[in-house]
């Protein structure tokens, strides 16, 4: 009689000797190890397709475990709990059916080729976002590994993939996940995965994946393994917090740091973008955030880790090395640069944007500190926001013109080649990308994608419904989207042409060739010019020279490496005389220009001819780039 039908025989499989804290089904020789936590919970059953139900081991504090032989990859299952309904496993690997159907048994080998692969370090990448559903007509991995060349042509050294992880609903963006370990079907499988990560590191191309660790999203089965999982004792917007400092606790955070070290172990991701770093709610003596960034990093092994995090109140301590308090990780995203170029480009400082002037000073001071607000009063807020941040080395900021949230947080999802002329966003978009801190492009930015990218959130009925009125409420902040009239014409989330629209044009990359080349340009300098990397001894400082422009000065210790970057948002600035000393070339050495926005490979109007010996002329909408030469 085989080990199977033994075991379905007996209900009662050996014990499982695994650690219990290594959750899901982990197939293995020649059967599948299956292993569940839900405290309070008396029993716990598998029920595999074609092979009948299998009792669970009680292996105590509520993890329930068993072996059973003759399960592999392809095989689907689902839990019971108590003679509850079958529900997917809370570690389902793979589902194809969805969030509400049976898991799918993984097998996590793969034939890997990156073994000389580095991995991620902290100082002169350049990412780019993306979100797989969307990057492509096709919305799937193996499409959007076609476009890999591409993206490392154009100067890209990390991707950052929006989530994938399970959630409710057709489409989605991803931050509702509820199934944290089962990439999102539609997308491709597993091995999809795999294969891009692989492909990407071939390419010299690192991957990071959003994740989302401080809410639950709609449709999730966690009530029936027990209300362990969740706090009630922090207000959270968008959902049930995770219990990372509660009773029974460590078995949570368990779960979610086994979480991050499977997508950097069994799939070879470079790291993670954590969402809402925030709502991560934890008094514990080390924080979750602190805790999961060094079991990855142990994970690794050799590798190295990159992890950004998404932190509105713009706290140090993130940063910070775990000896001295702080939670380790390498960067932390700052809105409050893209809120001031944003303002700045379009005029409008209505609801969040209220904060910012879009002034010369206040983009000038973004590129020396990162951060504006370390701990002024914010008028949003109406209190302090931020932590002092002076000091901070610019590596430690990522910088955006736009992401997935600014975009989409607007009535139409415009993008900034929708909002302002093209010669004012090249121009602004030399401040991102010759920036001391690293940038960040938004898929599709590159080539000035016109089309919107748009809430999505493919539900039905009721929880549909109740989507599009929270977006609806959402939006509504801005005076704009509350007039009536556009009211009527939000687009619905769950609607299908929602997010349809929301897909990349590739054409539009060849009609718009002139930005490509753009970004393709800045990037090769920021790339070969020690001016501009994170890693050189350069320094940079800044100055207000009219009412709408600035510079910045980049000081190598060689003179021959000085820099000035120029920038006017407003009228044509006349220079007569230059009272201000950052204007001034090293001695012996005078300033050429060596690189205009408005260059005719970008489908610009033509460079000036510029003396800055002599009166001339900063033109309007335009960022130059002066190398210091020697004097004649």
């Amino acid at each position: 009689m085989s080990a199977a039908r033994s075991a379905r025989r007996t209900n009662r499989p050996a014990l499982c000797m695994f650690p219990p804290h290594v959750p899901g089904a982990v197939p293995h020789g020649d059967g599948t190890r299956f292993t569940l936590w839900a405290l309070g919970r008396h029993a716990a059953a598998v029920e595999i397709e074609g092979r009948g139900r299998v009792e669970l081991n009680n292996l105590g504090e509520g993890y329930f475990g068993a072996e059973v032989a003759g399960v592999g990859p392809g095989d689907r299952y689902q839990f019971r709990l108590d003679d509850g309904p079958p529900v997917p496993d809370l570690a389902s690997r793979c589902q194809p059916g969805g969030n509400d159907g049976p898991s799918e048994v993984v097998a996590s080998d793969f034939p890997w080729t990156d073994q000389a692969w580095a991995g991620v370090e902290r100082q002169n990448q350049v990412l780019y976002e993306l979100h797989v559903g969307t990057f492509t007509p096709e919305g799937t991995w193996r499409a959007a590994a076609t476009k890999l060349a591409f993206l490392r042509d154009l100067g890209i050294t990390v991707i950052h993939v929006m989530p994938i992880a399970t959630f409710k609903g057709r489409f989605g963006w991803g931050y509702d996940t509820t199934l944290l370990y089962a990439p999102f079907a539609p997308y491709g499988t597993p091995e999809d995965v795999r294969a891009f990560i692989d492909a990407a590191h071939a390419l010299g191309i690192g991957v990071i994946l959003d994740v989302v660790y401080n809410h639950v999203g709609h449709g999730d089965h966690y009530r029936a393994y027990g209300d362990q999982y969740f706090t009630d004792g922090y207000e959270n917007d968008w959902g049930a917090s995770f219990n990372y400092d509660g009773e029974n606790a460590r078995p949570v955070r368990d779960f979610i740091i086994g979480n991050a070290v499977y997508w950097v172990r069994d799939f070879h991701f470079d790291g993670l973008r954590i969402d809402a770093a925030q709502a991560m709610f934890d008094a514990s003596d080390e924080h979750i955030i602190a805790e999961l960034t060094r079991a990855m990093r142990e994970a690794a092994g050799q590798r190295q880790v990159y992890v950004v995090v998404e932190n509105q109140p713009q706290q140090h301590l993130m940063i910070d090395p775990p000896a001295q308090g702080g939670y380790g990780v390498d960067a932390m995203v700052s809105d409050d640069f893209q809120h001031a170029v944003r303002v700045a480009v379009t005029g409008h400082n209505d609801f969040y944007y209220r904060d910012y002037l879009g002034s010369p000073q206040e983009l000038v001071s973004a590129l020396k500190y990162g951060f504006l607000y370390q701990g002024q009063r914010s008028d949003m807020r109406d209190k302090a926001y931020g932590t002092y941040n002076l000091s901070t080395p610019a590596e430690h900021f990522v910088h955006f013109l736009e992401n997935h949230d600014q975009v989409a947080n607007s009535a139409r999802g415009f993008r900034l080649a929708t909002l302002a002329s093209p010669a004012r966003v090249r121009a602004v978009t030399s401040l991102l990308l010759l920036g001391p801190q690293t940038p960040c492009l938004f898929q599709g930015q590159e080539f000035g994608a016109t089309n919107p990218f748009l809430y999505f959130l493919g539900l039905e009925g009721d929880e549909a419904k109740a989507g599009a009125e929270g977006r609806r409420q959402s939006v509504s902040n801005f005076p704009s989207v509350a007039d009536p009239v556009m009211q009527e014409r939000l687009p619905y989330p769950a609607d299908p042409m929602t997010f349809q629209t929301s897909k990349l044009d590739w054409s539009e990359a060849e009609r718009h060739a002139g930005m490509l080349a753009l970004h393709r340009d800045l990037l090769a300098m920021r790339r070969s010019d020690p001016a501009f990397s994170q890693a050189s001894e350069r320094r940079i400082d800044g100055a207000v020279i009219g009412d709408a422009a600035l510079l910045i000065r980049y000081f190598t210790p060689d003179p021959a490496g000085h820099r000035l970057l120029l920038l006017n948002l407003g009228r044509d600035l006349q220079v007569g005389v230059a009272a201000e000393p950052l204007l001034a070339p090293p001695d012996g050495r005078r300033w050429t220009v060596g690189w205009s926005s408005e260059h005719p490979d970008y489908d610009g109007a033509g460079r000036r001819q510029i003396d800055p010996q002599q009166f001339w002329i900063l033109p309007s909408d335009c960022a130059l780039v002066f190398h210091s030469e020697p004097q004649p």
